[in-house]
């Protein structure tokens, strides 16, 4: 069906300075820089992708990691369809707010669908946090798990898949809901991903 897209909004969240920027640059315009300008409030991306015959259009919102950004941030969130929460496999800091990142998202969202990221999985001599112990704390909250760099590129285009799928999924349980219905003024339009398609994409 030639033209036809599903229009998604997705964010992405965490603490300051995990790159979480240059994921979201690594999947939308494949660059990376090591000098990218950390987010102040919000920024944007936008890019399309085909998922099982259906071509969806990611509109994915960089929000920042500041404390001081917290409020702005949280409007993000409400009418979001997917949010990607990053930390930093060299920062025990950063993984350790995982959990209230992931208690703010649930306060402000309903029904959205979510992943964990742990990033800067390239650099392995500074790794303080064991891919075990993030697994292991992903699957307790019952969200898919990734390690990503996005300096060298690793799982970025496949994490990114993983939660779209998992947004197109999510809607196909309630074939009758567009996704304009949640506030954020986007319609999905006529999804061409069946229900015997569906398989596991995440880890």
């Amino acid at each position: 069906m030639v033209g036809l897209f599903t229009l998604l909004w997705m964010a992405v969240t965490c603490f300051v300075g995990v790159g979480k920027s240059s994921l979201l640059l690594r999947f939308a315009d494949n660059t990376f820089s090591p000098n990218y300008i950390t987010t102040i409030g919000v920024d944007f991306k936008i890019r399309t992708v085909t998922i099982n015959g259906q071509r969806v259009k990611l509109q994915i919102w960089d929000t920042a990691g500041q404390e001081r950004f917290r409020t702005i941030t949280s409007t993000y969130y409400r009418g979001t369809h997917g949010v990607i929460v990053v930390y930093e496999v060299t920062s025990g800091d950063s993984f350790s707010n995982v959990k209230r990142w992931l208690h703010e998202i649930d306060t402000n969202c309903e029904n959205v669908q979510k992943v964990l990221v742990g990033n800067k999985a390239d650099d392995p001599e500074r790794r303080v946090v064991l891919e075990v112990d993030a697994r292991r704390f992903a699957e307790t909250m019952k969200i898919p798990f990734f390690e990503t760099s996005a300096k060298e590129n690793i799982n970025v285009e496949e994490m990114f898949n993983c939660i779209t799928r998992l947004v197109l999924e999510a809607k196909l349980r309630a074939p009758q809901t567009n996704i304009g219905d949640s506030g954020s003024g986007v319609r999905l339009g006529g999804s061409i991903l069946r229900r015997h398609e569906k398989r596991k994409c995440c880890s």
